[in-house]
């Protein structure tokens, strides 16, 4: 009994292990880099006290609504904030894309960036490109995943 008892917590911990989670979006979609395939990630850092982070919005809206069908845009707060404040912080400015939520924490495959505004590209392979230094406009997101 206890040799099966502990066979069951064993597989199950190993079935939960296997659909981790590294970030979640505001509009629901969730993310493991681990089992990306044939996917391109933009991630892009901002803050509300950023004049270039506000400036760019329009470009990364616009990027959001004609980006090609395998590349996905998140944004992420450089602050600490609520789930709520982020909602708040989204409608103020007209964000058109998701925002990762703040909790649970996302988990980046890159280190948290030290200025702003900036652009870091998931590459399907897993590999990371960036940091793209400073405000971003739809043909350099263009050219950084590589769509025409």
């Amino acid at each position: 009994m206890k040799l099966a008892v502990i066979a069951f917590v064993a597989s199950f911990m190993l079935l939960g292990c296997s659909e981790s989670v590294d970030v979640t979006t505001d509009t629901g979609n969730t993310y493991d880099w681990s089992s990306m395939q044939g996917q391109t990630v933009v991630v892009n850092y901002f803050a509300e006290w950023c004049a270039p982070c506000l400036r760019e919005l329009p470009e990364l809206n616009e990027f959001h609504h004609q980006k090609p069908e395998n590349v996905e845009l998140i944004g992420v707060s450089f602050d600490p904030m609520s789930n709520e404040d982020l909602a708040a912080l989204k409608k103020k400015h007209g964000i058109e894309f998701p925002l990762s939520l703040t909790q649970p924490a996302p988990a980046f495959p890159f280190e948290r960036p030290n200025m702003l505004p900036a652009t870091y590209v998931i590459r399907p392979d897993g590999s990371v490109d960036g940091p793209l230094m400073g405000e971003q406009t739809l043909d350099s997101l263009n050219n950084a995943v590589g769509a025409e």
